[in-house]
């Protein structure tokens, strides 16, 4: 990706995202505001950015292996699909699948990670049948336990 990730930053309290490691695949994103979830409930958690995600690319916003076993905190639309062309602010709808604790999500919190991800486009051709192939039609628990 020549250039970088271009990210424009919609609130000036808005963390830049940032990988811990060089060489991460995933980019941490950080919640803009702070969030109270109470058991089971989800909320739509700002990150104060804008992408521009180049063509031929998407970003897969997906969860935090930490906050998932810490705090029960899960992805409600995991994983979230960005396309090249949005350019609002990214969010991320998190859920808190702690039946009894509350889960506070402060400002400047990692709450998801960002992974670049090429694409294929090709155009959808319909046909009258399919390539046969050793699986076949086995869809759920077709491979076995």
């Amino acid at each position: 990706m020549s250039g970088g990730l271009r990210v424009l930053r919609l609130d000036p309290r808005a963390k830049l995202p940032t990988r811990a490691y060089s060489g991460d695949a995933g980019l941490d994103l950080y919640a803009v505001s702070t969030v109270m979830l109470a058991p089971g409930e989800r909320a739509s958690v700002g990150t104060g950015l804008a992408l521009e995600i180049p063509a031929g690319q998407a970003g897969l916003v997906l969860p935090r292996s930490g906050l998932a076993a810490r705090h029960g905190i899960a992805l409600v639309n995991s994983p979230g699909l960005i396309d090249a062309g949005y350019r609002g602010e990214l969010r991320v709808l998190l859920l808190n699948t702690d039946r009894v604790e509350a889960a506070a999500i402060d400002a400047g919190d990692r709450i998801a990670q960002l992974v670049l991800v090429r694409v294929e486009t090709p155009p959808v051709v319909e046909v009258g049948d399919l390539a046969v192939s050793a699986r076949g039609a086995g869809g759920f628990g077709s491979s076995g336990s």
